[in-house]
């Protein structure tokens, strides 16, 4: 059963990997691009664009960053102070936070969009890290607010004794003890802004400030006939390969953040 799931998981992938391989020819071909030869073309048109890729994957990064970053800012203190309120509030806000994560974000397009259009916002990726930061953050603080409940009290009390103040128990107690989850939550964060298109798609439209899911949206083929397949696959090759990076290297973190709190002894 573990093979078959893993096999499951790695199959989309895996032919997406083929593909960006694959010349056209193949992948019209009987046999959906299994047989026929190998090349790098598809890459090479990728890597060969103007305005260069990397531009696109560095705007990616860089709204990432800045949504992360102003994600986490505000969530921290927010999910602190839900987790040490208690009575009828805290349920509240908790259930306003759980239906605001769970709103479908496209309804929120067009009003985003004239929003937009009368603050003068487009073409500015620190602009775009303000909604991107608004959607992510109510998923921030319920994920970082369960980690702050799951943290023993007493720790806190005789930091307080002590007399440390709040930002000094945040700072040397509190968010030490929440690397896990922090890190969790930035990754989670980071991907929404990595993926999203419709808000990228309308509020940039400059071609050196593109994100890199619009970027790839518009590839186009030699003619209005024909579907870059290959090129297609190449560029979401190299758009997710920073991304299984970033998982790669904070595995544990994001796996002991999302469990935290998952087990009381």
């Amino acid at each position: 059963m573990t093979a078959l799931a893993l096999l499951w998981s790695l199959a989309p992938l895996l032919w997406q990997l083929q593909t960006s391989f694959r010349p056209a020819a193949a992948l019209v071909a009987p046999g959906g691009g299994l047989n026929g030869s190998w090349t790098l073309a598809n890459y090479q048109l990728v890597l060969a664009a103007d305005p260069p890729f990397w531009r696109y994957l560095l705007s990616s990064a860089l709204v990432g960053l800045m949504t992360t970053v102003l994600s986490l800012v505000v969530a921290v203190p927010a999910a602190y102070a839900l987790a040490r309120q208690r009575g009828r509030l805290r349920l509240i806000v908790t259930g306003v936070l759980l239906a605001t994560a769970l709103f479908p974000t496209v309804l929120l397009f067009l009003p985003l969009l004239e929003a937009a259009k009368w603050l003068g916002l487009a073409n500015n990726l620190a602009a775009l890290s303000l909604p991107y930061s608004a959607l992510t953050l109510p998923l921030a603080v319920l994920l970082l607010r369960a980690a702050f409940a799951d943290l023993p009290q007493e720790l806190e009390e005789a930091a307080r004794l002590e007399g440390l103040g709040l930002a000094q128990r945040l700072r040397h107690i509190l968010l030490p003890l929440l690397r896990p989850a922090l890190a969790s939550t930035a990754i989670l964060v980071f991907l929404f802004s990595w993926n999203e298109y419709p808000i990228a798609l309308t509020w940039i439209s400059r071609a050196d400030l593109l994100t890199l899911p619009v970027a790839i949206a518009r590839l186009a083929g030699s003619s209005v006939f024909s579907v870059p397949y290959g090129p297609f696959a190449a560029a979401t090759v190299l758009g997710s390969l920073p991304l299984l990076l970033l998982v790669l290297v904070f595995q544990r973190s994001i796996v002991a953040g999302l469990t935290q709190g998952a087990i009381k002894g």
